[in-house]
C-alpha cells in the first residue's frame, strides 16, 4: 500500500466544480483524482480517475460543519457516470435529506477498466484499485473536502461487482471504514474455469484491442483474470487465463479462488468485528442470492452482528429506490455525525 504521505506530495488533482445549487438542492462537483496506487499499470489504465462528488445542501453556508462520507462503488461494465444514472443521483440523495437523512458527502469513483472492471483488487495488470479507493481516494475527499476524518464517520458501499468491492475493501480496511453496506454483490465464492467454447475464445486471442468486440462473459473473464491473475510476464494482456490450450489451470483458479470472500473472510473475522454495522442485501430472482446469504451466515456464526434483506426483485431490480430508501438512512443511522 503506498504511503499516505506519498500521495498527498504527489498527487495531481483537476477540480471542476459545477455552480452551487441552491438549496435545499444537492452540490454536485466533478473532479479528477490522480492515484499513486494506479501509476505504472500494465495495461495502460489512466491513474487519473474521474470522480462525482455529492454535497450536503448546507455545505457552503454552514462553513465550520465538517460531514461524513460515504463512498458508493459502481459495478462492472459501466463507470461512475453511468452509476449515477442506475442509482439516480442526485435525486435521491435529495429525496433522503427530504425524508431525513442528515446531511452526508457521497463520493462515487470511476472504476472501468481495459476490459470493463477493476474487480476494486491490487494487481500490476490494471493498478491497485484496492489502495486507490482505500488511501488515495480518501486521502482527497479528506485534504479536499470538510469531513469528519475519522473511519466511524465513513462508510463504504456498492452494487454488483461494487458489492463485490465493499465486502474485499471491508475486510481489509476496517481502520478506514466504519460500516458497510453491499447490494447484490457478486464474485463471493470459488469460481472454476469458463466454458469450454469462451475458454478457446479467449486463448485465441491475440491483441488487447481484440478483447473489445467479446460478450460480456468473455470480457468479464478478462477482467478477473486481470484482477486475480496478473502475470507481468506474460503479455500482451499480462494475465494467466484458467485454461491453457483447453486444459484448466488449477494454480490459476487457486488463486482465484484466494480473492473470493466467501474463502476469505476467515482470516478476516477480528477486521469485521471492528464494524458499528453491516449490510446485505439481494433480491430473490438474482442467482448470487445464496453467495450473499452464505456470506451473511458465516458472519452470523462468528457472532458478528449483521443484516441480511431478501427482496423482491432480480439483480438490477429497484437499485434506485434502495439506494434512497435503505442504504443513505443505514448510513445515517450507523455513521459518527459528532463535530
Amino acid at each position: 500500500m503506498k504511503r499516505l504521505s506519498a500521495f498527498i506530495l504527489g498527487a495531481l488533482c483537476f477540480v471542476f466544480a459545477s455552480p452551487a445549487a441552491a438549496e435545499p438542492g444537492v452540490i454536485t462537483e466533478r473532479v479528477v483524482v490522480h492515484g499513486a496506487s494506479l501509476e505504472g499499470n500494465l495495461e495502460g489504465n489512466s491513474p487519473d480517475r474521474k470522480v462525482i462528488v455529492y454535497l450536503p445542501p448546507d455545505y457552503r453556508t454552514n462553513g465550520a460543519k465538517r460531514y461524513p462520507v460515504i463512498y458508493a462503488l459502481h459495478g462492472y461494465s459501466i463507470d461512475n457516470d453511468i452509476w449515477t444514472t442506475e442509482i439516480k443521483t442526485p435525486e435521491t440523495i435529495d429525496n433522503a435529506y427530504a425524508a431525513g437523512v442528515k446531511g452526508m458527502i457521497v463520493v462515487l469513483a470511476d472504476a472501468r477498466t481495459l476490459h470493463n472492471g477493476s474487480m476494486y483488487a491490487n494487481s500490476v495488470t490494471t493498478g491497485d484499485f484496492e489502495d486507490f479507493i482505500a488511501v488515495d481516494l480518501v486521502a482527497f475527499i479528506d485534504s479536499h473536502y470538510r469531513t469528519l476524518a475519522r473511519r466511524e464517520s465513513r462508510g463504504l458501499a456498492g452494487h454488483s461487482m461494487g458489492g463485490y468491492g465493499t465486502v474485499r475493501i471491508g475486510m481489509k480496511h476496517p481502520e478506514v471504514f466504519g460500516a458497510l453496506y453491499a447490494m447484490s454483490p457478486c464474485c463471493l465464492s470459488v469460481r472454476g474455469a469458463p466454458p469450454a467454447d469462451i475458454a478457446a475464445q479467449l486463448e485465441a486471442l491475440t491483441s488487447p484491442d481484440q478483447s473489445q468486440t467479446l460478450g460480456f462473459m468473455q470480457r468479464a473473464t478478462l477482467a478477473t483474470a486481470s484482477a486475480w491473475s496478473p502475470n507481468p510476464k506474460n503479455p500482451p494482456f499480462y494475465l494467466d487465463l484458467p485454461t491453457r490450450n483447453g486444459e484448466t489451470q488449477s494454480d490459476v483458479l487457486a488463486r482465484w479462488a484466494a480473492n473470493s470472500p466467501i474463502a476469505m473472510i476467515h482470516q478476516y473475522i477480528p477486521n469485521m468485528r471492528r464494524y458499528r454495522a453491516i449490510a446485505f442485501d439481494v433480491g430473490d430472482r438474482d442467482g448470487l442470492k445464496t453467495d450473499t446469504q452464505t456470506l451473511h451466515q458465516i458472519l452470523e456464526d462468528y457472532g458478528i452482528a449483521n443484516s441480511f434483506e431478501l427482496y423482491d426483485g432480480d439483480h438490477v431490480s429497484g437499485v434506485a429506490g434502495r439506494f434512497q430508501k435503505n442504504v443513505l438512512p443505514f448510513f445515517d443511522r450507523n455513521l459518527d455525525f459528532t463535530q
